[in-house]
């Protein structure tokens, strides 16, 4: 019952911030989604590109996040918060690279992505600004990473509530009051990451260590990108196949994967409220040298993430009819829509059990393993599958047969590891 308590404690604030984004992107795909196809599409183009960031750069919250965790069970708070200041230089000298890089092969990468040139057309104007905001996304997924090590939990729910309020509020205004059209919607985008990239700075300073960048520190933290930046691409490879599948498709086709997707990613954050608490015990555990412990919290998260799972699957499959009009009025992709629908459904529970493992072994610092499982998950399941569903017309429906698989190859490479129990490496520093 401990455990239980524990892990409602840490995933109840954890669940607020990793849903405050993905929810403010519903808002965000409901508002361009009633100015048309073309705009939603082009919304959708952006997104998947924009979210390479975030993935790619992961390594700033879950690396910084096992780390601190480990270190803060060993009682070491002042170095497992230095984790965080020397997180946060990477993700200035990061941002401000992927800033400039991203101004310069928008147009080729958009054009790649669509064979709609109208789509790609409007992609490029909404990222043109929206990169702006890149180097505050990794500043918060940089502070994100220190305090869940922490186990502060309730401060990141407040600075991201607050970023995402704001630009939920300005997102409609701008679009339609203002009449910006889709470059509202980015503008939006940017003000929500400068205002919580701020708040985390502001914590950071006041923790009282010192903010100076420590060369070798850096080189440590781009040491361990190593695995989650392979792992993020394992994923991105999948989102971006999906996304560039669907566009030349149609454009009712990529509007209606992104209404489906963009609540698959939701749920698939708000299952990773589990993960997050498991993350942040484990590490304390194992820092700690108690790995009976780290085998109690993890077999617990998991039964908890099939039954979170299973309530979602029910619950979305009442909402098939009215869903799905709130993000657009579309006939084209309203009609699209439940050929994707009915397996982001039934794929809710396997995504409960695999998305709490991932965060068991992460918080555990195996992401040497969880990188291999996920490429091979992605290269005998969902690649082969998706590139066919192009070749042979099978539209949404083959697109999300490719991510059924991969969920189910990564659900049996997770659950292996678990019970082999070989993830459970005690220490401060995992060897």
């Amino acid at each position: 019952m401990l455990v239980d308590r524990q892990i409602v404690k840490l995933a109840v604030p954890a669940l607020g911030v990793l849903t405050a984004e993905p929810l403010y992107l519903l808002v965000d795909t409901a508002v361009v989604g009633h100015l048309g196809a073309v705009p939603l599409a082009g919304l959708s183009v952006g997104a998947i590109v924009l979210a390479q960031i975030a993935t790619q750069m992961s390594f700033l919250t879950f690396g910084t996040t096992a780390r601190a965790a480990r270190l803060h069970g060993a009682g070491r708070r002042a170095d497992a918060v230095a984790e965080g200041v020397q997180a946060t230089w990477c993700a200035v000298l990061i941002g401000l690279v992927l800033l400039v890089a991203g101004q310069l092969f928008v147009s080729p990468i958009a054009h790649a992505l669509t064979g709609d040139v109208q789509a790609a057309d409007a992609a490029i104007g909404w990222l043109r600004i929206a990169l702006f905001g890149a180097p505050m996304i990794l500043i918060t997924m940089a502070g994100n990473g220190w305090m869940r090590g922490v186990q502060d939990m309730r401060r990141p729910l407040r600075f991201v509530l607050v970023g995402n309020g704001i630009s939920a509020a300005l997102c409609p205004l701008l679009v339609h009051g203002f009449g910006w059209g889709l470059n509202g919607s980015a503008i939006a985008n940017v003000a929500a990451q400068l205002i919580s990239a701020g708040l985390f700075v502001r914590a950071l300073i006041a923790e009282g260590v010192p903010l100076a960048p420590v060369a070798a520190a850096l080189k440590a933290q781009f040491g361990v990108a190593r695995d989650l930046v392979l792992l993020g691409l394992a994923f991105q490879s999948c989102w971006i196949s999906a996304t560039a599948v669907a566009a030349h498709t149609s454009t009712a086709a990529v509007g209606a994967h992104q209404v489906v997707f963009q609540l698959w990613m939701f749920l698939a954050l708000v299952l990773d409220s589990l993960a997050v608490a498991a993350q942040a015990l484990i590490g304390a555990a194992l820092g700690a040298d108690d790995s009976d412990r780290a085998r109690r919290v993890a077999w617990q998260v998991t039964r908890s993430g099939l039954a979170f799972g299973t309530v979602l699957a029910v619950l979305f499959a009442a909402l098939a009819e009215v869903l799905p009009h709130v993000f657009t009025s579309d006939p084209g992709v309203l009609a699209e829509i439940p050929n994707a629908w009915w397996f982001f459904v039934a794929l809710q529970p396997i995504g409960g059990v695999v998305f709490a493992l991932d965060g068991v072994l992460l918080g555990a610092g195996d992401a040497a393993y969880l990188r291999n499982a996920t490429m091979v998950a992605a290269a005998l399941g969902f690649l082969p599958i998706v590139w066919a569903s192009l070749s042979f017309g099978w539209g949404l429906a083959g697109i999300w047969s490719g991510l059924s698989a991969f969920l189910l190859v990564r659900m049996v490479s997770v659950v292996s590891r678990l019970r082999s129990g070989r993830w459970a490496v005690v220490g401060a520093v995992r060897a």
